[in-house]
């Protein structure tokens, strides 16, 4: 595994340099971020579209939000795709994985920047940051974010630290199964770059799978050091409640069990019962949860589909 890069390493101009003629996706998935994706989006776009032309769109994946998410992305210069337009033919899905798939059927970019909706404390170097080991190094084919991760919770106070299912549950499986891969920082990192030639061509977890299943199976295709990491300092973003953490983990475990072997990949659609308890003053009361575990085949394999070029590339 490489080391971790520092997000400063590269400057506009090495940068805008090595650009070369690609062109350049930032993608946000989004669910009901009405308070914050709009900075997201006019952040990124004020650095890194209108003062240096790194960035050729800012791509908002709208996943069925029943606030004004898509309205003030579309304000602040996104554009703005609802996932469940994308490619109607193919169905209709809910998660995040589901967003960053869907969104290969519209980016135009030869590299992709995946942001999430619900930053608050953060920066607009994440883009050149993750860009960086991409456009630098031809050998890298995936590029994962690490930070320090406070969390906020509803009254704006800092909470506890963040990456709890990374902890209970990524970091075990991958000390089991994939123990060349412990020294990636932070696996499930929301913030990530790949070049579209290689995420076109994975199964991808409709859920909060997306992310051990990239860095498994890019090192598994290209090697572990097909992934760089870079730190990016900080990054703060709203708390979620302990116990929607348990879908979240049924969709990272749900991810590795098919990468080894003990689902079958490219399962179209799949959920699972997730049954958790509260007390209350007459006994427990028992909530059912079912998490989407199901995958969508790599978008090459899927008829109609073209990259960027118009290639049709199912051969």
């Amino acid at each position: 595994m490489r080391p971790v890069h520092q997000h400063g390493e590269w400057s506009e101009a090495q940068l805008l340099g090595a650009k070369a003629g690609q062109r350049v996706s930032v993608v946000i998935p989004a669910r009901d971020e009405q308070d914050s994706v709009g900075d997201v989006v006019a952040r990124v776009r004020e650095e890194w579209v209108e003062r240096h032309p790194l960035v050729d769109e800012v791509i908002v994946i709208d996943s069925d939000s029943k606030d004004a998410t898509a309205e003030r992305a579309r304000s602040a210069g996104a554009l703005v795709f609802a996932a469940a337009e994308v490619r109607p033919d193919v169905g209709a899905a809910q998660g995040k994985g589901e967003a960053l798939w869907k969104a290969l059927h519209v980016v135009t970019g030869d590299l992709l920047v995946f942001l999430d909706a619900d930053l608050l404390d953060w920066g607009p170097h994440f883009v050149p940051g993750l860009l960086g080991p991409l456009l630098t190094d031809p050998q890298v084919r995936l590029v994962k974010a690490v930070y320090d991760r406070p969390m906020v919770d509803d009254g704006g106070r800092q909470a506890e630290a963040g990456g709890r299912v990374t902890e209970l549950v990524a970091r075990p499986l991958i000390a089991l199964h994939w123990p060349y891969l412990s020294d990636l920082v932070q696996p499930l990192s929301g913030e990530w770059a790949i070049r579209r030639s290689t995420f076109e061509r994975l199964s991808v977890p409709m859920g909060y799978g997306v992310e051990i299943a990239a860095v498994v199976d890019v090192a598994e295709r290209h090697g572990a050091d097909a992934i760089a990491q870079v730190d990016l300092g900080r990054r703060t973003h709203r708390h979620h409640r302990h116990d929607t953490l348990g879908p979240m983990a049924v969709q990272v475990l749900a991810a590795a069990e098919a990468r080894l072997g003990w689902r079958s990949p490219g399962r179209r659609e799949d959920h699972v019962t997730l049954v958790q308890y509260d007390r209350t003053p007459t006994g427990f009361v028992r909530h059912e949860r079912h998490p989407n575990i199901g995958e969508r085949p790599p978008a090459w394999s899927v008829e109609g589909y073209r990259n960027e070029t118009g290639e049709d590339l199912r051969q």
